[in-house]
């Protein structure tokens, strides 16, 4: 049984830490299948990431690994640091990791799942998340945009 989203409302305080946790191959952005995840690499976007949160007197820290078990552990140190919101795109791992799953269940964090391409409209193997019934909300198909959504929704939500 999945636990309830958390309730949406106006602005509140601002989270004090975000977290953002890119999965399996999204450091080859801007090189990778430019043409389905675009030209943008990972640094230009939490470049300009960085740059709204600084605006907002929002620490934001960012995270990439290849493996599974390194990303389960870097949720599991969110809870530790006392994270506000978990911004994650989990790639491959979307359609098959129950781990990962399980660690973001466990920790409690709210988090905002971010794909860059539209998922639902790939492949049928990519049209499930394992992640999208526990996240507070899901973007997918507006490229690297789709970020900066997710960190105004954290920053703007209570």
């Amino acid at each position: 049984m999945s636990k309830p989203k958390r309730a949406l409302g106006g602005r509140s305080r601002s989270p004090s830490k975000i977290l953002v946790l890119h999965g399996p191959n999204l450091n080859m952005l801007g090189t990778r299948e430019p043409l389905i995840y675009g030209t943008e690499n990972i640094k230009s976007i939490n470049d300009r990431l960085t740059r709204t949160a600084k605006r907002e007197g929002v620490a934001l820290e960012f995270f990439q690994s290849n493996h599974e078990g390194v990303l389960i552990e870097r949720v599991h140190a969110a809870k530790k640091q006392r994270i506000s919101w978990i911004i994650v795109n989990p790639g491959g791992l979307t359609h098959t990791s129950v781990a990962l799953r399980d660690a973001f269940a466990s920790v409690e964090i709210p988090f905002i799942e971010v794909h860059l391409s539209n998922i639902y409209s790939r492949e049928p193997f990519r049209r499930h998340s394992y992640f999208s019934d526990l996240a507070v909300g899901t973007i997918c198909g507006l490229g690297s945009r789709g970020y900066d959504l997710a960190l105004q929704f954290a920053l703007y939500s209570n």
